[in-house]
């Protein structure tokens, strides 16, 4: 059954990162659930991006690709604002957007580091920020929902600027959801651990007998476990989305399957 507003206008929703990947499946699965979906990326994923567009227009919703820098302020308030004159408002906002380089700590460079912080907690910051002041001024509520990972609950060899805004997003949700419970604005991220996409691919993958092979090296994850499919995170966050889950916020949560297990804890 389509999600309606009070006045049975479509719930409009706004993903970003949503080129490839969990972004995607995101995308998909909400207008699969009856919202209008509007979908950004960068510029040169436009072709990846135009067929997301036609995918969700075959379910019958409404939908807008934008291609815009994620930590750009004035790119996001206006890709916030542009999907509001086409859709018609704002009711969910998916800040999935997110960069991972592998670069141990002794070699990490100023740039590497700043660069991973403008997209996965900046941008994270501006999308809250901006659609938040779009949902208070509409006034019907809505639902935040930040991309996090379970290394922001426990830290990775190799990866510290990644970890550190996962971090800092679980940091950004906490706080966000405190200032807009007044307004029925739900604020929580979604902790995917390790997921089949593009982000898990490495030159080696070939070598070791295919995509994903590289990674399930270095971790040891045994041969019997099949790691999750962005599918799990869209349903998930699907939930997360929904009206009914009101009562949840300020939870950053884990999406999580047998081989991250080890990882995603203290143990």
């Amino acid at each position: 059954m389509s999600e309606k507003t009070i006045d049975s206008a479509p719930r409009v929703a706004l993903v970003t990162g949503a080129a490839q990947g969990i972004g995607k499946a995101i995308a998909l699965r909400l207008a699969e659930d009856g919202l209008d979906v509007a979908v950004l990326d960068l510029p040169q994923k436009r072709d990846q991006l135009e067929a997301v567009v036609e995918a969700i227009k075959a379910k019958g919703r409404g939908t807008v690709a934008l291609y815009v820098d994620v930590s750009s302020e004035p790119e996001i308030e206006a890709a916030i604002q542009g999907t509001v004159d086409r859709l018609g408002g704002l009711d969910v906002i998916v800040a999935n957007a997110a960069i991972c380089e592998v670069m141990p700590i002794v070699d990490l460079t100023v740039e590497s580091f700043d660069k991973t912080v403008a997209v996965n907690a900046r941008g994270v910051m501006l999308a809250i920020k901006h659609a938040a002041r779009h949902m208070i001024a509409q006034g019907r509520g809505g639902r935040i929902i930040g991309t996090a990972g379970t290394y922001g609950y426990a830290g990775l060899l190799h990866v510290p600027a990644y970890t550190a805004t996962k971090f800092a997003v679980r940091g950004l949700v906490q706080s966000a959801a405190l200032e807009l419970r007044g307004h029925d604005i739900t604020v929580n991220g979604y902790c995917p651990g390790i997921i089949m996409t593009d982000m898990t691919s490495f030159p080696d993958d070939e070598a070791n007998g295919g995509h994903g092979t590289t990674l399930r090296k270095h971790f040891e994850i045994p041969p019997d476990i099949k790691p999750a499919t962005p599918d799990v995170v869209a349903s998930f966050v699907s939930y997360i989305a929904k009206p009914e889950s009101r009562y949840i916020t300020g939870e950053c949560m884990i999406c999580i399957s047998p081989c991250n297990y080890r990882m995603a804890t203290y143990e």
